[in-house]
Parts: C-alpha cells; structure tokens; sequence
C-alpha cells in the first residue's frame, strides 16, 4: 500500500475510534507537520500524532516515529519525533491492533516497538487489519503476522 494510503487508512482508524470513545474530533485543515488529529473529550483539545506500521519480526510490530521525509527533494534528514508537539501517539499496525499511548510513555526519537509489555496498556481494542495492495496482483491481501 502506498505509503499515504496507509496514512489515511490509520488516521481514519483513530477518527473512528476517538469518537466512539466520546471524543470530538477534528482535522487541521492544512498540513500539520506535529500532529494529524485533535481530540477534545471535553476537557481541552488533545494533539494526536497517527502512525501505521507494516514491519512484524520477533512478534513484534515496528513503528516508524520520526518522519523521512516525502518528496523528491528529500536532503536525507529525518525529522526525530519530539514528544512536544502533540500530546498522544494512535498507532495501527498491521495485523489491526492499536495502541493510544500518551508521548509521556514514549522513549524513542526514531521508532516504537509495540506488542510486548511494555506499552501493553495503552493497547486499545483492535481495528482493521491494514490491507496490503500490490501492484502485480491489482487486489489486496491482508498483513498477518
């Protein structure tokens, strides 16, 4: 899937699970290169960072935190996550397990391994699996671990 496919695909993930959870919630109408999502659960607005994730090895989901750029004229920086410019991280990876962990919780600039005990209670309850598109097949398959 098409990196931001798979972008959308978490961010409508976490809209829909953010209002079942009584939340408002809105999108910055422009780019927003901090957070994707705001969440209000009626005591002030929540900055939501969404991430996805595909990678699964040793039983364990590997999401991407720091951003690497997008476009062509990349320079080869990555954007390290800073915890300060949103106050929640949603990930949904593959398999359609999700997780909302305050950037508090978080210790890692580039990446979070997720699956194991140590962000297991900020585990939510499961979504979607994200559909895994290839261009030789024209259909989608479904990533398992």
């Amino acid at each position: 899937m098409h990196p931001r496919k798979q972008g959308d695909f978490g961010e409508l993930s976490a809209l829909c699970w953010l209002t079942q959870k009584g939340a408002l919630v809105s999108k910055p109408l422009f780019h927003c290169p901090d957070y994707d999502l705001v969440a209000d659960f009626g005591e002030g607005p929540l900055r939501i960072e969404v991430k996805t994730g595909t990678r699964y090895d040793k039983k364990r989901w590997s999401v991407q935190l720091c951003t690497h750029g997008g476009n062509q004229s990349w320079t080869g920086m990555a954007k390290v996550f800073d915890p300060e410019r949103c106050d929640f991280v949603f990930a949904h990876v593959g398999d359609g397990r999700r997780w909302f962990i305050p950037t508090s919780a978080l210790d890692g600039g580039r990446a979070v391994t997720l699956g194991g005990p140590k962000y297991a209670e900020f585990e939510v309850e499961p979504g979607d699996p994200i559909p895994n598109q290839t261009a030789e097949e024209g259909g989608s398959t479904i990533a398992r671990p």
